[in-house]
């Protein structure tokens, strides 16, 4: 029980912070009036509606975003694990490299990567 103790006492402590800011009105700001606080574009008013659709061309260089976010996401466990394997992390990691260059070609072949 004792080594919860820290974890506990920051519990109480966040819990305490929420509770004093929902409860006093004085630890929130007033709220402005409606058109205001709008929860669109920081409180302007919007150029399209909600519901617009994006155009195709945005999709493949989202998927060519998310496939390098992906890369970065394992290239920092396999630091670490790069340090006790050795020489089979590094060509594990190569082989998952290569994959991912083939995948950035393919996007740059297609022209997914032109901004128009």
């Amino acid at each position: 029980m004792r080594a919860l103790a820290p974890a506990l006492a920051a519990f109480a402590g966040v819990f305490a912070v929420a509770l004093a800011a929902t409860v006093w009105p004085g630890a929130k700001a007033p709220l402005p009036p409606w058109p205001a606080r709008a929860p669109w574009l920081g409180g302007g008013t919007p150029e399209t509606h909600a519901w617009s659709r994006f155009h195709a061309r945005y999709y493949p260089l989202t998927l060519v975003f998310v496939a390098f976010e992906m890369e970065m996401m394992f290239m920092y466990p396999w630091a670490v694990v790069y340090v006790r394997e050795g020489v089979t992390a590094l060509a594990d990691m190569g082989v998952f490299l290569a994959l991912l260059s083939l995948g950035v070609l393919y996007a740059w072949r297609e022209r997914a990567l032109r901004w128009q």
